[in-house]
């Protein structure tokens, strides 16, 4: 098992920031895929057109989300792993922290480069184009 750990400054507050991941609409409009997506703890989600799935284990708006997450081609016996999104305000703008444990390893490499891909490069540009 792996642990990923990413951590990305954005100029916008980290209330912004939290509501571009919690917000369903706005996570399906920057992802540009489906996603359902609960406010409360111990709520489930769903985004990338139900690729991943799990559900809230603590969310402080604003501030931190700690979620399961599996992914659709992981292994029966593959345990869920845990996210942490983690939203500080910086100078100039805010810090994410994303802390990924319990990954398998033969997809760590494709996660790390996923969370790139598919939300900090996209989160870039949509606060660029606001």
């Amino acid at each position: 098992m792996k642990t990923i750990i990413q951590k990305i400054k954005f100029k916008a507050s980290p209330k912004a920031l939290f509501e571009m991941y919690m917000d369903e609409k706005k996570h399906g409009q920057i992802t540009q895929s489906k996603a359902l997506v609960s406010r409360r703890e111990g709520g489930s989600y769903s985004v990338h057109g139900g690729y991943i799935k799990g559900r809230n284990l603590r969310v402080k708006t604003g501030e931190m989300i700690v979620q399961t997450w599996r992914a659709a081609d992981w292994a029966k016996k593959d345990r869920d792993s845990i996210l942490v999104l983690a939203f500080e305000a910086v100078k100039g703008g805010s810090l994410v922290t994303m802390v990924q444990a319990n990954v398998p390893d033969r997809h760590a490499g494709h996660l790390t480069k996923g969370w790139k891909d598919h939300y900090w490069k996209p989160w870039a540009k949509y606060l660029k184009d606001r």
